[in-house]
């Protein structure tokens, strides 16, 4: 019989594991919890979403978006998942995160030819078919196991998570619900503050304590997920051209907080480019100083992690195989960043890894797609490496479009008649 290993239940391995099974191979799936849980995850279900539940914008001129496009029409499980579990959330694809678990851990399960197993790896056969995609908090004795493998040292960045409050503890009086130059449904309340609240809420928040990170984990921070508090520090006008721009709304308003609904019921709220590293009596006290937030009821404040990827870039070809080996790599661990750039990445690996038990040929996909110019970034010798989004920045554009929307329209359309 035909099999293939899959490490790791998160939402590249459970990717992996669909893909593969569908072409009637079988999956033996990997997943430690419940029997060992990371720092950061507490759900039993696999795909546990442990940061934003905003999968990002669903317009096809938003890079993201259209990644997500390339995924449905390569039979995605995890994306048909989320679409099936949104919430309101205006242009933006947000999942109902315990709704979103509940489905993709009972596909998985209920699949003949997938095999779940409740146990942390430590050992990895060289000689089977194995995706790696056990995520940014890979346990230390897996992480050993991959400095063996790939004869390189791990290299780590940080992930900060935003505070959760309940709706019901927002004082509408003093927000509005509304999406910036009135697009959308107005899915989001906004929380205005004037010029000297501002000043006031900012100068706490530079000064407030902060989490003292433990030796494993002190490092560099990725700029794409940075705290408010540290971004903050760059500079007192840093915040209103970021997370809290007020355009879009009324000119009066000097600094917006935005908050996004966060579970299906609509009685969650998510504090919009908060992640944080505050401690937790520091995020209430310092974030209750916006008015609309003065009574709010945290239901989950924010966190900060270890993030662990490898240097892909050196140690990966564009079908996310260690080269040279039985092995493949899936998910943040990568090299790629984000929920939907890790989908993808174990949707490629799930292909290859097919096509080699098969001894077919590699699937590669075309460099005008957003899926593989993915590939191809993190797989592309860079000594300054670090982790990658999708965006438009990583697809040449053929011709000269000055109109950045047209642009965008072009190359959405060329990248999916590629499909």
């Amino acid at each position: 019989m035909k099999e293939i290993i899959v490490i790791g239940g998160g939402l590249a391995g459970c990717e992996a594991a669909y893909q593969i099974a569908k072409r009637g191979i079988h999956v033996k799936l990997y997943e430690m919890k419940p029997i060992k849980f990371s720092p950061a995850h507490s759900n039993e279900n696999m795909a546990e979403i442990v940061c934003s539940n905003s999968f990002k914008s669903n317009n096809l001129t938003n890079a993201c978006g259209l990644l997500k496009e390339e995924l449905r029409r390569l039979d995605s499980l995890l994306i048909r998942c989320a679409d099936a579990t949104k919430v309101p959330a205006g242009q933006a694809l947000a999942v109902d995160r315990e709704k979103f678990a509940e489905m993709v851990s009972a596909e998985i399960k209920a699949n003949p030819n997938i095999e779940v197993i409740n146990e942390e790896v430590s050992k990895i056969d060289d000689d089977k078919i194995t995706i790696i995609a056990t995520g940014p908090l890979t346990s230390d004795a897996l992480s050993e196991e991959i400095a063996r493998l790939t004869g390189s040292e791990k290299l780590f960045f940080y992930d900060a998570a935003a505070p959760i409050v309940s709706k019901e503890s927002i004082n509408m009086e003093k927000a509005f619900t509304a999406d910036r130059y009135g697009k959308g449904e107005s899915d989001y309340i906004n929380c205005p503050m004037t010029k000297e609240e501002y000043e006031a809420f900012y100068n706490e928040l530079i000064n407030a304590e902060v989490v003292t990170l433990h030796n494993f984990e002190k490092g560099g921070l990725f700029e794409g997920c940075m705290p408010i508090e540290e971004m903050a520090r760059r500079g007192s006008q840093t915040l209103t051209y970021g997370p809290l721009k007020p355009v879009g709304f009324d000119k009066k308003y000097y600094a917006v907080v935005q908050l996004r609904q966060d579970n299906a019921e609509d009685t969650l709220y998510n504090m919009v480019g908060f992640q944080t590293n505050l401690k937790f009596g520091e995020q209430a006290r310092v974030f209750k100083m916006i008015p609309a937030l003065e009574n709010a009821e945290f239901i989950k404040y924010g966190v900060m992690h270890r993030n662990t990827y490898i240097n892909s870039s050196e140690l990966l070809d564009n079908t996310y195989n260690l080269k040279g080996t039985n092995i493949y790599f899936a998910g943040q661990i990568s090299g790629v960043e984000g929920y939907v750039e890790s989908i993808a990445s174990g949707l490629v690996a799930a292909l290859n890894a097919v096509q080699k038990i098969n001894e077919e040929a590699p699937i590669t996909f075309h460099a005008e797609t957003v899926i593989g110019a993915l590939a191809n970034y993190i797989s592309t010798p860079n000594k300054d490496f670090q982790p990658m989004n999708a965006n438009f920045g990583i697809l040449n554009c053929d011709r000269k479009i000055k109109n950045k929307i047209e642009k965008y329209e072009y190359l959405a359309n060329r990248s999916l008649n590629h499909f």
